[in-house]
């Protein structure tokens, strides 16, 4: 059955190859297979980086030893010869190391065959000389915008309508660079047979072929219930699996393209014994790990262990019917689990042990600004690793330990409460990493006080951009506050995550002044207070303004809300670059986001019937929309005053507009209302400038039609922007939806299913009195906190279970850790000491650790944790295959190591050598000090 899978998505994807060539050319690069043809044709010259052709053409397809050229196929061309068979007098030259074909001379033409009126044209082009104006002449095609039939001396997107049915000619009056042709909208119309075909909805928990036609209308099939598409010219036909009549789209497919079911995530091995502690679920997640079990028969309590270590008590809770045990603060890699029932005397009960093995951990994404800023320091109080900070602070804030829980803090004493703790930090003398582990249902009575009176939980520094080193964190999958926000003001150094705001008193999230290095992720937003009018689902939900900079809003889903996100004031005056991604935007109203002044990096969201706009550009901001996934969004993109927005109903905004550089993005199931305007369309008055590469940059000539601004380019300056790795468009949904994806772990313990409308799923911006309610009356079924009435304000040890044994600063002796997994992973592997403990499961340590060795600078990024090579310490593991391993030292040391009882020396704080499959240890030598190891594939 596999197989037959495997080569049906072969197949797919062939024909989305085929079928996306018989409307776009983008002459950017050339093929491999291309380039062999062409240099095994005569024919064909090879210059600097391009093929030339030597012949005349007359309305002839591009061929090369025989064979149409995939790069131009489906085109036709017209050339004279050239006065002889050298590069410069070529006519057709396809210049794959300047991404573009060259039209050199006088009448050369490209034919496109076959179109219907009223179907779009766009080129983008550019004189073949710099400083001259040029053009394009065209044929059966009606200029809308850009240079066709008039010249320029600037690179040009050029947009046309197809007169009549027929072909069209495009000629040159001299030389020319042409970048790429679309044809889009226009001819063609649904399926002849829609009705008995094998399309379905849009289904997440199934691998699905979209089909998306001219209109951006989008037709799913289940992959499992296709047995074939055929490909006759411009018409396809998806046959279906279970012998109902094939659907048959004639000419108006504008793309196919494959998705993913969602991740369910993976399950641990459990093994529960009869008469032990019966487990019933375990998975791993992001740097955390849970196991659910049935109450055990005369247990008081249970003891967990995570990799032979005891875990927090508090991370224990009892539910009407079920256990549950959370441990947090994991680095990426293997975990096992413990669970064992304890008698009221506190001993454990023989026979009752249950394990689970082989829990796999991922790393939250730390792709955005707040990370790029922050640079390897870790936003909050974990590391980049996921572990605890050394030193670490942990508190457990419950109903009833929110008002009690203590501290010492450094400059303000012993304080108590919560808002206490928070604002003993505003003094500045404490930097201490500090997190905030919510459990269960925490409301605005609960708190012992609140310092923002219109928000609630204040989080303040001494002045501006002041490290705080604070993460607010839920345990579980129904941590949830509800009646209070939270206000950030001269904060750095803040991370949200893994919680639920409900009923918030005026924002949930309010960065209101000069803050930075802010992560919110994995959050659950919901309405805030009825207001009544364009207030009736709350004011805000995450707002930023006032210089708020190097920020990251990933994973969060809102459900809902009214005004998702604000992003920027009028009164800024730094750089402010901000990052959203991944987050869900699930039947929203707008801002998501409202953009003003800042530059903003928005990709990967998934836009689910959001009612009024999308992403919206004022003030002269610049925002990078790339890779979202927009269904049943109307206005997908708006800038303020023109394109859409000038021809609407006055949703959006009277203020000067923004520039949108749009990329990738999908829009699906759109309405007869669905407006998205591009420069190439109109550009003068336009939604976004659609570009035809990610790295494009848009030229200064392109400006906003009130204001006249144009756009900065930020996402294409390395020094500016960070690394990231964008899903593909189609993907999105799934993995916004999925086990690892957007909101509280599992998706959180509320559920509510939006009403159809109409029979279909729809976009509504009222209020919607039913879930408001069931907001009001959410009650948490949390029936104890095992070990409730303490606090664990012990320091981090790595294990992210805030028990004792982690000295700041100091030494940790006698250990052994690290799991010596010896299946070794693929690709590139490095293990660093960050929380004193190997960050890579292939590795066991024994012997102590340091952080005041100095430190050590591997791949741009410091460390300052180490395994003291004393000799008594070893460092041990095991490869299933050769590696290229690399031992890091510290900078100011030359390396100095025994591999496998053989002394290695070096003249640099690094050594490295091929190890072959087996087990390895590392000694003392002479005495240094290891910071990390680094293994890599054998090239």
């Amino acid at each position: 059955m596999k197989k037959i899978q495997l080569l049906l998505t072969l197949l797919l994807c062939m024909v989305f190859a085929s079928a996306n060539a018989q409307q776009n050319w983008n002459f950017a690069s050339m093929s491999q297979a291309d380039k062999d043809l062409c240099a095994a044709d005569a024919n064909w010259v090879l210059g600097t980086d391009r093929y030339c052709y030597t012949k005349e053409l007359t309305e002839a397809a591009l061929v090369a030893n025989g064979v149409e050229l995939s790069y131009a196929k489906g085109l036709k061309f017209t050339a004279s010869a050239p006065s002889d068979n050298t590069e410069g007098k070529a006519k057709i030259r396809l210049n794959y190391g300047s991404s573009r074909m060259e039209l050199n001379g006088t009448n050369v033409t490209i034919i496109i065959p076959g179109l219907t009126a009223g179907q779009t044209v766009t080129v983008s082009c550019m004189t073949g000389k710099n400083g001259v104006a040029r053009g394009l002449n065209v044929t059966n095609l009606t200029p809308v915008s850009g240079s066709f039939n008039s010249t320029s001396t600037e690179k040009q997107t050029n947009v046309g309508t197809v007169t009549a049915d027929g072909d069209v000619l495009l000629s040159t009056s001299a030389g020319m660079y042409v970048y790429s042709i679309e044809v889009g909208e226009g001819g063609g119309t649904d399926p002849v047979n829609p009705s008995t075909g094998s399309n379905v909805a849009m289904n997440l928990n199934k691998n699905q072929m979209r089909v998306t036609l001219n209109t951006n209308d989008v037709k799913y099939y289940n992959t499992e219930n296709v047995s074939s598409v055929n490909i006759n010219g411009g018409n396809i036909t998806v046959n279906p699996a279970n012998g109902n009549v094939a659907d048959v789209y004639e000419g108006n497919v504008k793309n196919l393209a494959f998705a993913k079911a969602k991740d369910g995530g993976q399950s641990g091995d459990i093994d529960s014994p009869a008469g032990a502690v019966q487990i019933s679920e375990s998975k791993g997640w992001l740097e955390s790990v849970y196991a659910i079990w049935t109450p055990f028969s005369g247990a008081e309590s249970y003891n967990v262990y995570c990799n032979g270590k005891k875990i927090d008590e508090q991370l224990i809770r009892l539910y009407p019917s079920f256990v549950r045990a959370d441990v947090l603060g994991l680095a990426a890699g293997t975990y096992n689990l413990k669970v064992v029932a304890v008698d009221k005397d506190g001993n454990e009960i023989a026979g009752s042990a249950s394990t689970v093995s082989n829990l796999q951990v991922k790393n939250y994404s730390r792709e955005g600004f707040a990370h790029f800023h922050s640079k390897s320091v870790g936003v909050g109080a974990y590391n980049n690793d996921g572990t605890l900070k050394e030193g670490a602070k942990v508190l457990y804030v419950t109903a009833k330990t929110a008002k009690t829980i203590s501290t010492e803090v450094k400059g303000a004493g012993t304080c108590t409460g919560i808002q206490a703790i928070i604002d003993g930090y505003q003094k500045g003398q404490d930097k201490t990493p500090i997190a905030f582990r919510f459990i269960g249902l925490v409301k605005k009575d609960n708190l012992d006080k609140v310092s923002s009176s219109s928000e609630g939980l204040q989080i303040k520094g001494k002045s501006e951009y002041s490290e705080m080193n604070m993460t607010f964190e839920g345990v579980g999958d129904d941590a949830t506050v509800h009646g209070f926000g939270f206000l950030c003001r001269y904060a750095k150094g803040v991370e949200f995550r893994n919680f639920a705001i409900m009923r918030c008193m005026d924002d949930c999230i309010s960065l209101d002044t000069r803050n930075m290095e802010i992560w919110i992720h994995n959050m659950d937003f919901f309405y805030g207070p009825n207001g009544g009018g364009d207030h009736a689902k709350g004011d805000g939900t995450v707002d930023l303004k006032d210089d708020s900079q190097y920020l990251t809003f990933s994973y969060n889903r809102f459900w809902d809300t009214g005004k998702s996100s604000l992003c920027g004031m009028k009164s800024e005056t730094q750089p402010n670059y901000i990052t959203y991604h991944h987050n869900w935007f699930d039947h929203c109203d707008s801002r998501c986001p409202r953009v003003r002044t800042m530059s903003v990096h928005v990709w990967n969201n998934y836009f689910d019937y959001v009612a009024k706009y999308g992403v919206g550009s004022t003030t002269g901001s610049s925002v990078f929309v790339e890779n979202n996934y927009f269904r049943g969004t109307n206005r997908p993109m708006m800038s303020s005053q023109q394109g859409t927005d000038a021809t609407g109903d006055g949703t959006f905004s009277g203020e000067k507009g923004g520039i949108i550089k749009s990329f990738g993005n999908v829009f699906a199931e759109n309405s007869q209302y669905f407006s998205f305007i591009t420069y190439q369309k109109n550009n003068t008055s336009f939604d976004a400038y659609e570009a035809s590469s990610r790295d494009e940059q848009i030229p200064a000539s392109v400006k906003t039609l009130v204001g006249g601004t144009s756009y900065d380019n930020f996402d294409t300056n390395s020094s500016l922007m960070y690394s990231y790795a964008a899903d593909a468009a189609e993907d999105v949904p799934a993995i916004v939806t999925g086990f690892y994806g957007a909101g509280r772990i599992n998706h959180g313990d509320f559920t509510w299913t939006f009403e159809d409308i109409d029979g279909h799923n729809s976009a509504s911006y009222a209020y919607d009195a039913k879930l408001g309610s069931a907001l009001d009356n959410y009650k948490t079924t949390l029936v104890k906190v095992y070990g409730e009435g303490g606090s664990s304000t012990e320091t981090g040890s790595g294990s992210g279970s805030g028990e004792t044994g982690g000295e700041t600063g100091g030494e940790t002796g006698g250990t052994e850790t690290g799991g010596g997994s010896t299946e070794t992973p693929e690709g590139t592997v490095l293990c660093t000491f960050t929380g004193k403990t190997p960050s890579s499961s292939i590795f066991t340590v024994t012997g102590n650790y340091s952080t005041s060795k100095g430190t050590a600078t591997i791949d741009g990024n410091v460390y300052d944790t180490c395994v003291k090579m004393e000799s008594s310490t070893s460092i041990d593991f095991t490869l299933s295959e050769s590696k290229k391993v690399t031992i890091y030292f510290a900078d100011t040391e030359t390396a100095s190591i025994k591999i496998d009882g053989t002394k290695k020396k070096g003249s640099e704080s690094s050594y490295t050598e091929t190890l072959a499959a087996g087990a390895h240890k590392l000694t003392k030598a002479d005495s240094r000090n290891v910071f990390g190891i680094k293994l890599e594939p054998v090239e």
